[in-house]
Order: structure tokens, then sequence, then C-alpha cells
């Protein structure tokens, strides 16, 4: 009796293995096939949706568009300005010019403007000399015509260079010739004036034209 029922327990104990073993089996491909589908799933999720992807690159075409109107409209404006700014140049520039000719033109017309007055004294003293036997009046009316001639010219500018008794310089006079000076001290010395030097607000006008002793 006691080996009928080891005998029996052993049978129950393999058929009990055999169950677990059975259960591990179908277990296994469940296991499987859960593992394959979540694999499946992951590249379907990993997949971008082609109607999102498709609608971010339209806005991005919209404004790639919008930027280059943008640009286009703003090379327009700098464009304009440039021309504009060159033709207030351009007129600038004729306008100048012709300022200058006319400077140039009238640039003497206060000085002859101011001598007009001594030509009108000199017509009379020439009439005078054709009406007059006396020569006194009409010596000291010429006389009083150059000093307002000098005058207005002194109020230009000019001056008159002193030159005789001098020291003979190169820088303003012009040696016309030279000649034995009378004594030791006018030896180097301008002795004669052969036609005057003259100053314009300090610069040298005219050099002098003098005879120096030797």
């Amino acid at each position: 009796m006691h080996g009928i029922r080891m005998t029996k327990q052993k049978r129950k104990k393999h058929q009990d293995n055999n169950d677990i073993m059975g259960e591990n089996k179908t277990t296994a491909p469940e296991t499987q096939e859960t593992a394959s589908e979540t694999q499946e799933t992951v590249p379907e999720t990993n997949q971008g949706d082609p109607e999102t992807t498709t609608g971010s690159k339209e806005p991005a075409s919209a404004e790639q568009a919008a930027s280059d109107q943008q640009l286009a409209a703003e090379l327009e404006a700098a464009n304009d300005k440039y021309l504009r700014l060159y033709a207030e140049f351009d007129n600038y520039k004729r306008r100048v010019a012709k300022e200058r000719i006319e400077l140039m033109q009238t640039a003497g017309k206060d000085v002859i403007a101011n001598l007009l007055p001594v030509i009108d004294d000199f017509d009379r003293a020439i009439k005078a000399f054709d009406t007059t036997n006396d020569v006194g009046p009409v010596k000291e009316g010429i006389t009083l015509v150059g000093q307002k001639l000098k005058t207005i010219l002194s109020n230009q500018g000019l001056k008159e260079m002193e030159s005789i008794g001098k020291p003979f310089d190169a820088e303003l006079q012009e040696a016309i010739t030279s000649v034995p000076a009378p004594n030791e001290e006018l030896k180097g010395k301008v002795i004669d004036e052969v036609e005057k030097g003259y100053f314009l607000h300090g610069k040298v006008l005219r050099h002098a034209k003098v005879v120096v002793g030797s």
C-alpha cells in the first residue's frame, strides 16, 4: 500500500510539473506578441503627421514671402532717396559754379563804383584846360583828384612801398640798374625809384623798380 501511494504521488507531481511547463510555454508567446505590438506602436508614434508637417512649412513660406516684399520695398525707398540726393547735389554744383562765375565777373564792382567820381573829376580837369589860361587852379584840382584816388585805393587795402634810401631787397624791389653811390652810406641802397611798388593787404602787389648805388 505504501508503495502504491508513493507511485501515485510521483505521477501527480509529474503531472503538475507538466502543467506548469505548459502554462509557461503558453505565456511566453503572449509576452513576445505584446513586445512586438509595443515595437510596432513606437514607430507609429515617432512618425510625424504629414498634415502637420505641411502646415508648418506653409507659414514659413508665407513669412519668407513677406520678408522678401519688405526688403524689396526698403530697397526701392533707398534707391529713390539716393536719386533725390544726387539730383539735389547736382543742382547745388551748378548753382555754386554759376555764383563763382558771377563773383569773378563782379569782384571789382565796389572798387570800380568808387573810382567813377575820380573819372568825373579828371573829365572836369581836362575841360578846364581848354577854357582857362591859368594853369595854377587846374594843377591844384588835378592834385586833389590824385589824392582822392589814393584815398579810395587805400581804403581797399592798397599801400605804397617806401624804397628810396633803404637797403636793396630783392623780395620787394627789382633793380633796373646800378650807379656809383654819391657817398659810402648809399652803397647797396636804393638811390632812385623808377616805378613805385605797392602792397595789398600786407602782400606785395607790385615790386618797385629802383636804381641801386654801387
